[in-house]
This record gives C-alpha cells, sequence and structure tokens, in this order.
C-alpha cells in the first residue's frame, strides 16, 4: 500500500471574537488553539503560520495607502498551512479548530504551484 502525498492547503482565519463572550472563555480558546495546532504541527499535518499584525500597506497602481482596509466581517486575522490527502481532509481538520466556539470561521484554499496564464481563466479573470 502506497502513501498518499499529502497537499498543501492555505488557512485563513477570519472574523472576530464573539462580542458577548468574557475575555477568559476566549483566552481559554486560544490556549486551546495552540495546544492543537502544536500536536497537529508535531504531527505533520501542519506547517507554520502566524497571526498578522494590524498594520496594513496596500500597494496598486495608483499608489500605496495606509489601512484598515476591510469591513469587520473581512478581517483576516492570521494563516497557516494544512497538509492533508484532500481539500475535504483539510476542512475536517479545520473544523477542528477551538477558537471556532468563540466566532472565529476558516478559508481552506490549495496552493496552486502552475504559473498564471492571461488566457486561462483564474482568481484575477474578470467575469
Amino acid at each position: 500500500m502506497t502513501a498518499q502525498t499529502k497537499h498543501t492547503y492555505l488557512l485563513l482565519s477570519r472574523g472576530q471574537w464573539h462580542a458577548d463572550l468574557p475575555a477568559k472563555d476566549i483566552q481559554q480558546a486560544i490556549e486551546a488553539f495552540y495546544l492543537w495546532y502544536e500536536d497537529n504541527l508535531a504531527q505533520g499535518n501542519f506547517g507554520p503560520g502566524s497571526r498578522l499584525s494590524t498594520e496594513i500597506r496596500r500597494v496598486s497602481s495608483q499608489g500605496i495607502t495606509d489601512g484598515p482596509f476591510t469591513e469587520t466581517k473581512e478581517v483576516i486575522g492570521g494563516y497557516w498551512f494544512i497538509l492533508a490527502n484532500s481539500l475535504d481532509d483539510a476542512a475536517r481538520l479545520a473544523a477542528q479548530n477551538p477558537c471556532m466556539a468563540c466566532g472565529l470561521e476558516y478559508e481552506i484554499r490549495p496552493l496552486d504551484a502552475t504559473p498564471a496564464n492571461a488566457l486561462v481563466k483564474s482568481n484575477e479573470t474578470p467575469e
């Protein structure tokens, strides 16, 4: 039996904590998250990741501007990498994140190593 090669998925932490939760409950979820994360890192289910700072710069053809830019519901608080056999497996692993109970949600996306091509429809292609 051959072992399946794990693929890398980007896990984005989105949203904010439930406003009505006491800080001590949120802190317990954060501590549980780091235990869960470290365990999955040791098992080879996760790659490194990090929380994101609140400092932002947007760089475009119009120049460089200071942030923040997103609406509250679109805040990205951090990123991690999940190593899994499929997107569904990555989603099942992310669903175990202890911080979900406190209001955060997660977006999981496969990494696409193919070079961009203007002739092929992609995330950047206008509809």
